[in-house]
Formats: structure tokens, sequence, C-alpha cells
């Protein structure tokens, strides 16, 4: 009877040892891989778990049971060791990663592209196009300073000597009337007075006034290339000036795409350089064609109005010769009568 009581209290002790020892030995591997890095594994992962040791049978047929105090600390020392090796690798692997934010978002700095420095920057012949668009926009502003002050003495003055021979009755007062003055007017009286004493003793007034006429004829159209003298230019540089500044556009762009091939690269700091240079000879040929051409339109209104009062004074010359013909005539006439 003590025999079998005795096997029975083993029994019950082993099947103890094993129920307690099973959770600690199946919780350790399946711990380790979730908390240990590759670089540091569970130091206490290999270890054998101590079995409890059975404890003799007490009296009266009780079994008492095997002490379960090394399965739990056995577990505690496992999750302690893990987690310090992980806090050093989140750090090395967080600290790289803000040192190098930083640097993805610095660029190169850009090249200042202000006039002068595309200018000095651009190619040869581009160059040459600017210098000459520039040139072409000062002799636009010079004839246009030139022409303006021209224009507006000699209109002031013709219009001073159609006042001065209003009230003259001939030829010869009209000349007192100016006085020693040169001008488009004193042309057109000298010119008559020259036919009316080359054309003396002939019988013919009209043919007089046809030859004044033809005289007074060939002044005017002195007269009209004299005051059109830098219009000219005015005419080239506005109708020249933009296909010019596109010559020196699509060489720089050539140019441009030249370097692009070369420094394999579309990178806009590569392009954007050769690109405004090329776009800025555009600019100048503007800027030298519009004013012209506007000065261009002002200048022909202008000389319009000019070529009137010249129009004028040649009607008030061929009046003041037909006035003294005819006086010259009564004259006669009156002597013959007596």
């Amino acid at each position: 009877m003590k025999i079998t009581s005795f096997q029975a209290s083993f029994a019950a002790v082993l099947l103890t040892a094993t129920w307690l020892a099973v959770p600690v030995s199946a919780q350790t591997p399946t711990q380790a891989p979730a908390q240990a890095r590759p670089s540091a594994p569970a130091p206490l992962a290999a270890q054998p778990v101590p079995v409890a040791p059975a404890t003799a049978v007490q009296p009266g047929g009780v079994a008492a049971p095997a002490p379960s105090t090394a399965a739990p600390g056995a577990a505690a020392p496992v999750a302690a060791p893990l987690a310090t090796p992980g806090a050093p690798a989140t750090e090395t692997a967080i600290a790289p990663a803000s040192e190098a934010a930083p640097k993805v978002g610095i660029a190169p700095a850009m090249k200042e592209l202000s006039p002068w420095v595309m200018f000095m920057s651009a190619d040869i012949i581009v160059k040459a196009v600017m210098i000459g668009l520039a040139f072409a926009s000062l002799v636009t502003w010079t004839v246009f300073i030139a022409k303006s002050i021209e224009l507006s003495v000699a209109s002031a003055k013709l219009r001073l000597a159609l006042k001065k021979i209003a009230e003259a009755r001939s030829l010869a007062e009209a000349q007192m009337a100016l006085g020693a003055k040169r001008g488009i007017l004193s042309s057109f009286l000298s010119a008559a007075l020259r036919e009316a004493r080359m054309s003396a003793g002939l019988s013919s007034d009209s043919g007089i006034k046809e030859r004044a006429a033809s005289s007074f004829a060939e002044i005017v159209r002195a007269e009209q290339r004299r005051i059109r003298i830098g219009m000219g230019f005015l005419a080239t540089i506005g109708s020249t000036s933009p296909f010019v500044g596109l010559f020196g556009t699509v060489w720089g762009i050539m140019n441009s795409f030249i370097g692009i091939s070369k420094s394999q690269t579309t990178n806009l700091a590569v392009v954007a350089p050769g690109i405004a240079e090329a776009l800025l000879a555009t600019a100048i040929g503007l800027v030298a064609a519009i004013p012209a051409v506007i000065i261009y339109n002002h200048f022909s209104r202008v000389t319009k109005g000019y070529l009137e009062l010249v129009s004028r004074a040649s009607g008030a010359a061929a009046r003041l010769l037909s006035r003294d013909l005819d006086r010259s005539h009564g004259s006669t006439h009156s002597r013959a009568a007596e």
C-alpha cells in the first residue's frame, strides 16, 4: 500500500515539474526573435532551465510540491538584456537620417542674370549684334533731337517771313521786308526776280510764269530732300532691327543647345543663362525698332505740315511776280497811250 502511494506521489511530482517547465522553455524562443536584433542575440536563450527536484513523500501519503521559484526568475533576465541592445541601434538609425535630411534641400547658387552680366557672358556674335542695335538706338534718338530742332526752327522762320511779306506789293518790296536773311522764301523771291530780269523784252507773260513755276518746283523738291535727311535711317532701323535681334537670339539659343549636349544635363541652372542672353538680343532689337517707327511716323506728319508752308511761300512769290508783270504791262500801255 505504501509503495503504491509513493509511486502515485512520484508521478504527480513529475507531472507538476513538467507542466511548470514547458511554458518557460516555450516562451524563451518566441520572445527572443521579437526583441533581439540580429547583431545582439539573447544571451540566456540557450541556457537550460533547471527542473525542480522531487521532494520526499511526507508522512500520511501526501506528496510535497516541488518548488517552482526558478521558472519566474529565469524569465526575468531574458527581457532585460534583449531590450538594451535595441536602443543604440534605433538611435544610430535615426541620427544619420536626421543629419542627411537638411542636405537634400540645398540647391546650387543661381548665377546672377542682370543685363550687364548677360552681355558680358554672351557669345562674340551676340555681343556684336547687341552693340550694333545699341548704336542704332543711339542714332534714332540723335535724329529725333536734331530733326525736332530743325523742323521747329524752319517752320517758325517761314511763318514769320510770310507775315512780313503779307503786305508787300512787289518782289522788290518783299525782298526789302525780308532783308538779308536767307531762307526758303528768299529763294523763291530771288528766282522770280531772276526770271523777270532774264525775260525782259518778251511779250508773253504766260511763258515767264511757266518758267518761274518750274524754278519754284525745283526749289520745293530740293527743300523736300533737305528736310527728309535722316528719316531714311529711321525707316531702316525700324524695319530691320527686330530681324537683327532675332538673328542674335537664334545664334544664342543654338549655342545654348550645343552646351546642353556637351554637359549632358537639362538642369535649368545650366540652360537658363544661355537662353536669357539670346533673348536679350531680341529685347534690344525691339528697343531700337519701336521708337524708330514711332519717330518716323511723327516726322512724316510734321514734314508734311512744313511742306505745306513751303507751298504757301511758293504761291506768295508767284503772286508777287504776276503783279509785277501786270504792273509793267500797265505802265507800257499808259506810255503808249500818251
